[in-house]
C-alpha cells in the first residue's frame, strides 16, 4: 500500500513519542515513584507490577508505528491497528472524562477498586484523571486516528473515519451507562 500523504511518517513518530512519554510516567510508578499518588495501594508490589505492565504495553504500542516505517508487513496491517487504537483510546478518554466530571459534581462518585486501594483521595483521583491521564488517552487516540487517515487508501478514507467515529461514540455511550450502573458491566473472562 502506498501512503497518499508524505506526512504519515511524521505522524508515526509523533504517536511513538507520545506513547513513550506516557510509558515513562507509568514506569516512574513501577520503579517506586510516589509523587502524585492518589492514595495508599493495598499492595505496593501489585501497584508497581500493574504500572510496569502498563508501561511495557504502552511502550510496545509506541514501537508499532516505528516498525511500520521499516517493515511493509506492519505497514499493511497498520490501518486496522490505527482504527483499534484510535477507537479504544478515544472511547477510554471520553468515558472516563465523563464519569470523572460526574464524580466531581457529586452526581456519581468515582468508585475505585477496594481490592487495589486501601484508601484514596477521590477528588485528587478525579482531577488527576481529568488533567493528565484522560487527555493523554484522547490525544493518543487522535494521533492514531490521524495516522490511520493518512495511510488508508483515499477511496476508503471516508468509511474508515465514519466507522471509527461511530464506534467511539457507541462505545462511549455503553461505557458511560455501564459506569453509572444503568446497564451491567462488561467483563472479559
Amino acid at each position: 500500500m502506498q501512503a497518499d500523504h508524505s506526512g504519515w511518517q511524521r505522524l508515526a513518530v509523533a504517536v511513538a513519542l507520545w506513547s513513550f512519554a506516557y510509558a515513562a510516567y507509568r514506569a516512574y510508578y513501577a520503579l517506586g515513584g510516589e509523587f502524585g499518588m492518589i492514595g495508599e495501594p493495598i499492595s505496593r508490589e501489585l501497584f508497581r507490577s500493574v504500572n510496569a505492565i502498563g508501561a511495557a504495553i504502552i511502550f510496545v504500542a509506541g514501537i508499532v508505528p516505528l516498525a511500520a516505517l521499516r517493515f511493509g508487513g506492519v505497514r499493511r496491517i497498520l490501518p486496522v491497528i490505527c482504527w483499534i487504537a484510535a477507537v479504544g483510546c478515544c472511547m477510554h478518554a471520553l468515558v472516563d472524562m465523563t464519569l470523572r466530571v460526574f464524580s466531581l459534581t457529586g452526581v456519581h462518585p468515582t468508585q475505585l477498586p477496594t481490592t487495589f486501594w486501601r484508601s484514596f483521595d477521590r477528588h485528587a483521583s478525579d482531577v488527576q484523571d481529568l488533567l493528565l491521564n484522560e487527555p493523554w488517552f484522547l490525544i493518543e487516540g487522535l494521533l492514531w486516528g490521524a495516522l490511520g487517515v493518512a495511510i488508508v487508501q483515499a477511496s476508503r478514507r471516508r468509511l474508515w473515519k465514519l466507522s471509527a467515529v461511530t464506534a467511539s461514540l457507541l462505545l462511549t455511550i455503553v461505557g458511560v451507562l455501564s459506569g453509572l450502573d444503568i446497564i451491567g458491566s462488561f467483563h472479559i473472562a
